[in-house]
């Protein structure tokens, strides 16, 4: 590998967020060391660049690191300039054993944040999320903003809501200790161009309305911000000294209830949205099912609420910007369609 730019160590390569980041870091000349769980992920992690237009040649290495084993980690920040941790279990909802989710998210977070320090990383950027600003806090007029952190046990908190909340509470504690610069990006709901057949987060929610699995909208209402431009903020947040020591929620400020969704979907992609279904739920149905359905208690806290969010601080201090959500669905759900994810109608 070449040595003129400076080393960005990416955990969670072959993730949907952490793809883009690294397309994002290689259209800006940097190098790139990713981790995977295993070298037999190379061959996918370019595969899934390529999706997105990116050539890495030379400039990406994958190495193997796991966030439940120390083994590895040292070899990975070796030599790298900044460390992007991306890399968290994405389980929302009702989960069995809750530390299949929080354990690996907390430990995860700290076992890289100490091989980056012993190495001399200059920053950490750590993928944190809405969820451990702006959920458990019930019905409220509060505008949400980069100060908030999510109660643990609050309605409508759920094992990764406490994951996210516990990994970064815990990675402040240590930048405070060990004098670590760190920089947490909070985004909402990421949607956008997925690379391969692994769809979690709001783009499932695109993919379960274009195919017709979903037959009926509760009125739930999503905040939600493109994948491409979470990527710019993790850059922005790497690379500009007045983001050392700071926390910042990324959204564009605009959200789209799972109906609006629909709807977008079937004026912008005509005959692949015949599936899309009008129909939509009582929320008093939604409420009455959750009495006896736990996995239906979260949707049932969140339904009928349009979140107050305020992310004006990653505009007024990076510069960042948003592109127009209703551009990010219809993104999502065409990347969706070409990759063969959604069956066409008619089949």
């Amino acid at each position: 590998m070449t040595t003129e730019q400076p080393l960005v160590l990416v955990t969670g390569g072959a993730g949907f967020i952490a793809g883009h980041v690294i397309a994002a870091l290689l259209e800006k000349g940097y190098r790139v060391r990713t981790t995977a769980r295993s070298l037999d992920r190379e061959v996918q992690v370019r595969e899934q660049l390529a999706r997105l237009g990116a050539d890495p040649g030379d400039r990406l290495e994958l190495v193997v690191a796991d966030l439940l084993d120390d083994d590895g980690w040292d070899a990975a920040v070796r030599g790298a300039d900044h460390v992007l941790h991306v890399a968290s279990p994405v389980l929302p909802g009702h989960v069995e054993n809750e530390d299949d989710v929080i354990v690996p998210a907390r430990e995860g977070t700290l076992r890289v944040l100490r091989a980056a320090h012993e190495a001399g990383v200059k920053r950490v950027v750590l993928t944190s999320a809405f969820h451990a600003i702006g959920f458990g806090w019930g019905r409220t007029e509060h505008t949400f903003t980069d100060d908030d952190w999510s109660p643990l046990d609050g309605p409508g908190m759920d094992a990764y809501g406490r994951s996210k909340v516990l990994a970064e509470r815990a990675a402040w504690d240590f930048a405070r200790e060990s004098g670590l610069e760190l920089v947490a990006v909070n985004p909402v709901a990421v949607l956008g161009p997925v690379t391969s057949s692994s769809v979690t987060g709001g783009n499932a929610i695109v993919r379960s309305i274009l195919s017709g699995q979903v037959d009926s909208y509760p009125n739930l209402w999503i905040p939600i911000v493109d994948v491409r431009d979470v990527a710019a903020a993790h850059v922005l947040a790497m690379t500009a000294p007045q983001a050392a020591g700071q926390r910042f929620l990324v959204g564009s400020g605009d959200g789209l209830t799972l109906e609006a969704i629909g709807a977008v979907l079937r004026a912008r992609l005509g005959d692949a949205a015949s599936r899309v279904t009008t129909r939509t739920t009582p929320s008093e149905v939604i409420r009455a099912a959750a009495e006896s359905n736990p996995a239906m208690r979260g949707l049932a806290d969140d339904i009928d609420i349009v979140k107050q969010i305020d992310a004006s601080k990653i505009r007024r201090v990076l510069g960042w910007h948003a592109r127009p959500i209703e551009d990010t669905v219809v993104d999502a759900a065409t990347s969706m369609l070409d990759l063969g994810l959604i069956t066409p109608a008619g089949r």
